[in-house]
C-alpha cells in the first residue's frame, strides 16, 4: 500500500455513474469451476472439530443458552468465574430442556426437578470443550467433526480489541455450510446483487493461484457518495471466510463469516446458521469517538449486515435447492 493512500479522501463523489443495468457484466469471469476449487480448498482445511455457537454476548450468567449443532442439542452458560461452559442440552435425569434454565452462582439448575450442573461430568452428562474468544463462543464436537481435535479453535487474526468496534449478526438459512461459503467465495455478484451497498467492483485477483481473492470495490454511503477500498477474501477453515480491508478507509478491518450446521428442519431441509462478526478499525482520530458511540452504532452495523444476508441467504438456499435436485450447473 502506498504510504500516501491514507491521506487521500476516504469519501468520494462518483462522477458519471453507470446505471445498474449498464455496468460491466461479471458472469464471464464468475467461473463455477473457480468457485468450486476455492470451496474444496477451504473444506480441506482443519477446524479441529470446533463450531461457532454464536456471539459471546448471547451466553449470560443468568440463564442457559440453547443451541443445536449437527443435530446435537447444546446448552451453554457462564461458570462462577465467567468462563464459558457447554454440554448436552438435555438434563441427565429425565431429559428436560436446559435451554433457558436458571443459572445461580455459576451452577445450571434444571427447572423440572432442581438437578444442578456445575460443568463437571455428572451421571451420563459430560461437558464439551468450549472457548470464548471475546467476540464469539465456540464448542468442540469430536463425534461430528471427525478431525484431529485442537485445543483451541482457529480464530482468524483480528484488529486489536482496544482499537476496534465490533458487531455480530446471526441468521439461519435452509442450506448447508458449503452454500454459505460458496456465496462468500463469489465476490463477482456484489455490485449486481447488492446495488444498494456496492458499486464499481473489480476483481483484481481471482485466487486461482494465490488462494486469496482480491477485489476493489466502493461502499455506497448516499447517492453518488462512496468509500473505495481494496479487500481480500480468504477461507482459513472449512466453515469460515475472512474478508480483510487492505487498502482505503478502515484498513485492517475484518469481516468473519462462520457457517454452523444445525441439522435437519421439520421440512426435511438442512439448516445452517450464519454468524458474522464485523470488526472495524481505523487510524483516523474520529474513530475514537465512534467507539464511544458503540451502543448506537452496533445496531446499525447489524442492520446493514442483515440486509446483505437477506439476499445472500436466498443465494445460498437457491444453490442448495439446485444441488439437491441435480440442477446445479456448477
Amino acid at each position: 500500500m502506498s504510504p500516501s493512500f491514507p491521506r487521500r479522501p476516504s469519501v468520494r463523489l462518483r462522477r458519471n455513474p453507470v446505471a445498474w443495468h449498464r455496468q460491466q457484466p461479471t458472469w464471464r469471469d464468475t467461473s463455477p469451476t473457480l468457485i468450486d476449487a476455492a470451496l474444496k480448498r477451504a473444506q480441506a482445511r482443519a477446524a479441529g472439530n470446533w463450531y461457532v455457537l454464536g456471539p459471546s454476548a448471547a451466553v449470560s450468567t443468568n440463564t442457559g443458552h440453547g443451541a443445536t449443532v449437527e443435530g446435537t442439542e447444546i446448552v451453554a452458560w457462564r461458570g462462577s468465574d465467567g468462563a464459558l461452559v457447554a454440554g448436552p442440552g438435555a438434563c441427565p435425569h429425565l431429559g428436560a430442556a436446559l435451554a433457558q434454565a436458571p443459572v445461580r452462582c455459576g451452577t445450571l439448575v434444571c427447572p423440572w426437578h432442581g438437578l444442578t450442573l456445575t460443568g463437571a461430568p455428572f451421571a451420563a452428562w459430560n461437558p464439551y470443550p468450549a472457548h470464548d474468544d471475546g467476540i464469539l463462543a465456540w464448542v468442540r464436537l469430536d463425534e461430528h467433526g471427525g478431525e484431529e481435535p485442537l485445543d483451541n479453535p482457529p480464530v482468524p487474526a483480528r484488529p486489536t480489541a482496544g482499537r476496534s468496534l465490533t458487531a455480530v449478526y446471526t441468521g439461519t438459512g435452509a442450506c448447508q455450510p458449503e452454500d454459505i461459503i460458496a456465496n462468500r467465495l463469489d465476490p463477482w455478484h456484489g455490485a449486481w446483487y447488492h446495488p444498494y451497498s456496492f458499486t464499481d467492483l473489480t476483481v483484481l485477483d481471482d485466487g486461482s493461484e494465490s488462494d486469496v481473492l482480491t477485489v476493489r470495490v466502493s461502499f455506497k454511503v448516499a447517492g453518488r457518495v462512496v468509500v473505495p477500498v481494496t479487500a481480500e477474501f480468504t477461507a482459513p477453515g472449512p466453515r469460515t471466510v475472512l474478508m480483510t480491508i487492505t487498502e482505503g478507509e478502515g484498513t485492517g478491518s475484518v469481516v468473519e463469516t462462520h457457517a454452523t450446521p444445525l441439522g435437519t428442519g421439520h421440512d426435511g431441509r438442512p439448516r445452517t446458521r450464519v454468524t458474522e462478526a464485523v470488526i472495524a478499525t481505523s487510524e483516523r482520530p474520529g474513530f475514537a469517538f465512534a467507539r464511544t458511540a458503540a451502543l448506537l452504532l452496533r445496531p446499525l452495523m447489524r442492520r446493514a449486515a442483515g440486509r446483505l444476508w437477506q439476499d445472500d441467504l436466498a443465494y445460498a438456499e437457491r444453490r442448495w435447492e439446485l444441488r439437491n435436485t441435480g440442477r446445479f450447473p456448477g
